[in-house]
């Protein structure tokens, strides 16, 4: 059976920037997620893992020795010799390959109009049929609509050397993992389960640290009340010592004075050492206390100040056709959503979800300006103008919408510094965006894209919360379900609406 092993590996970019420090996991054979933030480390290791990039300490350890590995990255622009290979062999694996994923040795001639789903099946289908040891996944379902996603799990399921899989689709960790690599904090440390049972573990721990965490926090306010009190007691003790001085008359003895000196004398030296001890115990409940992170949330705070759309109608859509320039895709339709309404669009690729969705936007009967549109690609200079536009939105504003930035995980002095915001960035902005303006309208064209986990289960808290109309396209059934209660579905020219 094969196996991959890490000893004590870290990698730094630089010597001021470490992004893996000492990590040690042992990945049996079967599916193992890789999860962890937006720049926590997880193309890093991945890459580690390929071979591309060398440990800056440690090793990683594979049995068989010189294990055959095959690696697929995001990107699928390019027609590779290995597909071209996979595509002309007929041998009993690759034909089993070909009708698993649902692939056309024909379609290979006209490589550049593929989509993105069909280029992904034809990248994965040649990496299964070397038959590799090892296998590492980035986002294998990016683009797939449901019929293609079934059929690629199906494949995957059947490989029986080290998978690692780099994925934010929990339906695919769910069905397909056992284990869970989780980067976090410089870490790499493996879980047992699939995504929703190591993350139970982990939160169980995290629980433990805040609850270890405020103790700590609880022990050092007693010690600081106590050495407050303490102190009151000794300038009791130094008080009464003056007052005695200043009080002393003509019938005093110099026993019964003597006896009064001895006796402040102690309750000063005492309430001295008292504050003394207490003193260090405080610094000590200090340094235990240490750092602690506190995690960022989007909760119901955002829309305290949300003012509805006057309009009970946000969209609304009559037409007996809904044409992609002269091919008409869709037809009759006949739609409207309200300013509260939850709307899934699902259906395959190609059915039209997306003309639809700009069938909708022209037919607004608000200002377009109150409508927050995500498409599913942002161009780089989109990208620049909306980060110009943030930064000249009025100091109230702004500041909501960069809280929210903050807490999808991006760092908003940094975006504010860059030039050109990365693809994950711009998407969390543009959604903090339309959240922070309150938005009348959030329309979202696959908006999980390029998002990591924690980022997607942040934003899903958030729009669940959001008070206005939600139209969402999107592949992520549990996404979907969580933050909408009606389906549109788009196949075979028409549009059928159910209760999701």
């Amino acid at each position: 059976m094969s196996s991959l092993r890490a000893h004590s590996v870290s990698f730094a970019y630089s010597d001021a920037v470490t992004v893996l420090s000492d990590i040690e996991f042992h990945l049996a054979a079967g599916w193992t997620g890789l999860v962890g933030a937006n720049g926590a480390g997880k193309s890093t290791l991945l890459r580690m893992l390929s071979g591309e990039l060398t440990p800056t300490e440690g090793h990683f350890q594979f049995d068989p020795p010189s294990p055959v590995l095959r690696l697929c990255r995001q990107e699928v622009e390019a027609l590779t010799p290995d597909i071209s290979e996979f595509a002309e062999s007929w041998d009993g694996l690759a034909r089993r390959l070909h009708g698993q994923l649902g692939l056309d040795v024909s379609a290979l001639e006209r490589w550049s109009t593929l989509s993105p789903g069909e280029r992904k099946r034809w990248q994965v289908g040649a990496a299964l049929a070397a038959e590799p040891d090892v296998l590492l996944l980035d986002e294998p379902t990016n683009h797939l609509d449901a019929e293609a996603r079934t059929w690629l799990v199906s494949a995957l399921r059947r490989f029986r050397g080290v998978g690692v899989v780099v994925s934010h689709d929990r339906p695919l960790l769910e069905t397909l993992t056992s284990a869970t690599l989780r980067v976090h904090g410089g870490d790499a440390r493996l879980w047992p389960g699939a995504y929703s049972a190591a993350k139970q573990h982990w939160e169980a721990e995290r629980e433990a640290e805040v609850d270890a965490y405020q103790q700590r926090r609880a022990d050092q306010r007693r010690a600081a009340r106590m050495l407050d009190q303490a102190r009151r007691e000794q300038q009791g003790a130094d008080a009464s010592r003056s007052t005695s001085k200043r009080l002393k008359n003509k019938y005093d003895n110099d026993a019964r004075s003597m006896g009064a000196k001895v006796t402040v004398g102690w309750a000063e030296a005492h309430a001295g050492r008292r504050v003394g001890i207490l003193r260090r115990e405080l610094e000590s409940a200090s340094e235990a206390v240490g750092e602690f992170a506190a995690d960022k949330t989007l909760g119901r705070s955002v829309f305290v100040d949300y003012a509805r759309s006057p309009n009970p109608w946000i969209f609304t859509l009559d037409t007996p056709e809904v044409r992609a320039g002269d091919v008409t895709l869709l037809g009759p339709v006949n739609l409207s959503v309200g300013r509260e309404a939850r709307v899934r669009i699902e259906g395959p690729n190609g059915a039209g979800k997306s003309t639809l969705v700009r069938a909708l936007l022209e037919s607004a009967r608000v200002p377009r300006e109150r409508v927050l549109y995500l498409p599913q690609d942002v161009g780089a200079e989109e990208a620049r103008a909306t980060l110009e536009a943030v930064r000249s939105l009025p100091p109230e504003e702004k500041g909501r919408v960069l809280s929210l930035v903050a807490a999808l995980g991006v760092d908003p002095e940094r975006l504010l510094g860059s030039e050109q915001p990365s693809p994950g960035e711009i998407r969390k902005l543009l959604i903090a965006r339309g959240l922070g303006q309150h938005a009348w309208a959030l329309v979202l064209d696959e908006p999980t894209n390029h998002l990591d986990l924690p980022s997607i289960e942040r934003l899903e808290a958030a729009l669940r919360e959001y008070p206005g109309a939600l139209l969402l396209v999107t592949h992520d059934s549990e996404f979907a379900r969580a933050c909408t209660t009606e389906c549109w579905r788009v196949e075979h020219g028409q549009v059928t609406v159910s209760t999701s």
